[in-house]
Parts: structure tokens; C-alpha cells; sequence
């Protein structure tokens, strides 16, 4: 059973209960997104007041914040109690490309300390990423009316083009930045 807890789920098992939860939103005539979220809770806090874009009948949008919470709490369980002692398995050219890029433990930690520490947090690189990069996110999922999650697994499940193309430029934008941006910041 523990086995089970520790390792991802084959597709054939995920893959059906994403789906049972998207057509049971789907039903209800809900949306799933995360990014939502943090507009219902702008409004919870009065920036109605603010912009009229947070000006709607958040009470409505409660019972998303309740996945969000489940989130915190499921990857407070995972990483506590679930989570391996072993490390990562990557494959070998994926561990000296990154070492080339400066990751020296790639493989040994989950995260690499190089990007995932508070003195890494402090440099210009981890200025860059977090500030750069949250205003990337921020601008885009606002830009393209919801986030990763939002499109790609309760936009393309209800069939909208949008959606496809957001999720089109969500993959192309996540190339750009691996093949061609982060290699430049890690060398900052």
C-alpha cells in the first residue's frame, strides 16, 4: 500500500479520475483553473473596491479555494510522510547538461540548491527568476484569460480553441525558456 502512496499512478489510473472530475465539473458547469483563485481571494479581501475586476459574486468561487487548500495540505503530507529518501532519477545526459549549466547536485535533491535556497533567492539569478518570472506568469495568465491547469485540463476538455491555443503557447513559451533563456540566467 505504501508502494502505491510513494509512486506516480500509471496514466490508465490518473488519466480516468482527471477526467470523472473534469465531466463532473463539467456537469455542474463549473471551471477548474488555479489561477482563479487568487482573483477570489483579492476579492474576499475588498479590491472590488480597487478594480471592477474584482468586482463579482466571489461567494460562488468558494468551493475552488477548497482544491487549493487540499493542495497546501496534500503536498504538506507528500513531502513529509510519502516522500522517498532516494534521489531523483534523471538520466545521465540530463545530469551532465545541467552540471554544464552550473547544477552541480542534479540528481542528488529534489531541487537543486542552486536554484532552491535562500542564498540562491538573494542572488541576481534568483531575483531574475522569481520577479522575472512571477511577472511572466502573472502578465500571461491574465494575457490569456487563465492559467496552465485552467486551459489545459478544463479548457481542452470542453473543447475550446482558446484553450488549445494557450496551451499551444504555454509549451512553446516553456521551450523558449529552457533552451534558450535559462542557460543565460544560470550563468549570472
Amino acid at each position: 500500500m505504501f508502494e502505491l502512496l510513494t509512486q506516480p499512478w500509471p496514466w490508465y489510473v490518473a488519466g480516468p479520475i482527471i477526467a470523472l472530475t473534469m465531466f463532473t465539473l463539467l456537469y455542474f458547469g463549473k471551471n477548474f483553473g488555479v489561477s482563479s483563485n487568487l482573483r477570489t481571494l483579492c476579492a474576499i479581501g475588498g479590491a472590488g473596491k480597487v478594480s471592477g475586476f474584482f468586482n463579482f459574486d466571489w461567494k460562488s468561487q468558494v468551493w475552488n479555494l477548497t482544491f487549493v487548500l487540499g493542495t497546501i495540505i496534500g503536498g504538506f503530507i507528500a513531502h513529509n510522510w510519502l516522500m522517498l529518501e532516494s534521489a531523483v532519477q534523471i538520466s545521465q545526459a540530463t545530469i551532465q547538461s545541467l552540471q554544464e549549466l552550473g547544477i552541480e547536485d542534479a540528481g542528488q535533491n529534489y531541487l537543486p540548491t542552486e536554484l532552491f535556497s535562500w542564498e540562491a533567492l538573494f542572488s541576481l539569478r534568483g531575483l531574475i527568476m522569481l520577479v522575472g518570472g512571477g511577472f511572466l506568469i502573472g502578465f500571461g495568465t491574465r494575457y490569456a484569460g487563465g492559467c496552465t491547469s485552467g486551459h489545459a485540463i478544463s479548457g481542452l476538455s470542453d473543447l475550446q480553441i482558446p484553450s488549445l491555443i494557450a496551451v499551444i503557447g504555454f509549451f512553446a513559451g516553456g521551450l523558449l525558456m529552457t533552451h534558450l533563456l535559462l542557460p543565460i540566467i544560470l550563468q549570472l
